[in-house]
């Protein structure tokens, strides 16, 4: 076992008792629940760092071109931002909706082939880091956007209740949740446009065309619509709250039906993700 693979295990196994104390934190209020959780989660990113920094220094490329890397790199990205997110907006109850999608992502990287391949001439490109951490990062926004509106839905839902447990008490308010999603959605949706904009230039110079009709490409067109829309709605239309809640949820489905898509497929230019 290679020290990469020691330290993503380790960091699994974090990542895996953050999960199960943000669920029970959901349950069960407390600070110190929280912490704990949020101590874990620094402790196992930083393995996870270390793993990606050891794959990086064997493969001699930024590992992200496997099922395995990208998967693991998509969840580096989401615990990175969810810190960030925790030391600006201090959301320990976030955990509870972010960490079971992280721990599942690694549980699925896990479970796929570790081996490094050498790179095909198409991926020998600088390109190939620009796109790729653009994307994961503009995904891992949304992704956050997504548990900041299942927990506005969550939270609404106890607001019309006549008898709101300590739940309610816990959360943000509606306002907090609104706000917070928006500013998450307005760092993706800039990442996105240029990951799309940088995989377009990639493709012109590697096959003489802007567009393939990959069906990675074709599905990131649509979340960008999407949400291209939620902006456009928001300072157009007014669409705020639930709305915007809902169309952010939706986003983050339409990017894991790809996401997963593409290696059940295996078509197109993106299958050596």
């Amino acid at each position: 076992m290679n020290t990469s693979t020691i330290f993503f295990e380790l960091s699994l196994t974090f990542y895996f008792a953050a999960t199960l104390i943000s669920i029970i934190a959901f349950f069960k209020s407390g600070k110190t629940m929280e912490k704990a959780m949020l101590l874990l989660v620094v402790l196992g990113f930083i393995l996870h760092t270390l793993s990606i920094i050891s794959r990086y220094a064997t493969a001699g490329y930024i590992p992200i071109t496997t099922p395995h890397e990208a998967t693991s790199f998509f969840s580096w990205c989401s615990v990175l931002l969810f810190l960030i997110l925790e030391l600006r907006y201090k959301i320990g109850l976030l955990g509870s909706f972010i960490m079971p999608i992280i721990f599942v992502l690694m549980l699925s990287s896990s479970m796929l082939s570790r081996g490094i391949k050498a790179l095909s001439p198409v991926l020998q490109s600088y390109w190939l880091g620009i796109h790729t951490v653009l994307a994961f990062m503009g995904n891992a926004a949304f992704a956050m956007a997504f548990g900041i509106g299942i927990m506005y839905l969550v939270q609404e839902r106890y607001l019309k209740s006549k008898h709101p447990s300590g739940l309610f008490q816990r959360l943000p308010s509606l306002q907090s949740l609104d706000e917070i999603n928006y500013r998450l959605i307005t760092i993706g949706f800039p990442l996105l446009t240029l990951a799309i904009i940088s995989g377009a230039m990639w493709a012109d110079k590697a096959w003489g065309g802007y567009l393939r009709g990959d069906p990675r490409e074709v599905w990131a067109l649509i979340t960008w619509l999407i949400y291209a829309i939620v902006l456009h709605a928001r300072l157009m239309a007014g669409w705020r709250g639930k709305r915007a809640a809902i169309l952010s949820i939706i986003g983050f489905l339409t990017i894991l039906i790809a996401f997963a898509g593409i290696k059940l497929l295996r078509k197109g230019l993106h299958v050596f993700l």
